[in-house]
């Protein structure tokens, strides 16, 4: 997914304290470690995104990452904490999604949203197309001190301020509003994307909208 389909693994820079101080034997096992967690937590992000969190026990994973559950709790404390990791990788995503679409349009601020839109909308859809990844944990998550929903919240308040400094720096004469409204717009885009099929989607308009919106905004007078 960039921005919303299934993540995947989470690199693990060579020296991490995950292998520190092992001999070549010990860096060997560690490294073997390293693969077991990556495939476990590859194997939980597919699941989580086709199935849901509340449709996938720990079970299933271990079962479809071709280990056990023993090697799962060595990996991850905890369900949890594994949906926590899935949630924080789908935000790490989302973000080098939105820096490598604005790049292009350095010192462009409303080429660079009207760009976020453009890529949305040529993203082709996959069959398995599930919408927001955050937004299904939002859903599905009803303990309000659970860690994913925090690091949910956290994302999409900077994707809100991030949408609204765009705004401020085009020169919208209610720069908070615009940006708000491109979110909305973005949000509904992306859960928009799994209800309807590709060749006759609302999806396709969203780009023109985003634009309606953007020229209002900057019209004077």
């Amino acid at each position: 997914m960039i921005p919303n389909n299934a993540v995947t693994t989470t690199e693990i820079e060579p020296g991490s304290s995950l292998c520190d101080g092992d001999t070549a034997p010990g860096a060997a096992a560690c490294a073997a470690k390293v693969r077991v967690r990556d495939r476990i937590f590859d194997t939980a992000c597919e699941l989580f995104y086709r199935q849901g969190i509340r449709g996938v026990g720990v079970d299933a994973i271990a079962s479809e990452a071709g280990t056990n559950k023993m090697s799962f709790y060595r990996s991850f404390p905890s369900k949890d904490e594994l949906v926590a990791e899935y949630v924080r990788e789908a935000a790490r995503q989302f973000d080098a999604w939105w820096q490598q679409t604005i790049a292009p349009h350095a010192g462009d601020p409303r080429r660079q949203a009207e760009a976020l839109f453009e890529a949305t909308v040529d993203r082709p859809t996959q069959h398995c197309d599930r919408g927001c990844a955050m937004a299904n944990v939002m859903v599905e998550i009803h303990e309000q001190d659970h860690a994913a929903l925090q690091v949910v919240r956290e994302h999409k308040a900077d994707v809100r301020q991030r949408l609204r400094r765009l705004a401020a720096d085009m020169g919208a004469r209610e720069p908070e509003q615009l940006g708000d409204a491109l979110m909305l717009l973005l949000g509904g885009t992306h859960q928009t994307r799994m209800m309807f099929a590709a060749n006759d989607s609302p999806v396709a308009v969203a780009a023109c909208a985003a634009k309606t919106l953007i020229e209002a905004h900057l019209r004077r007078g």
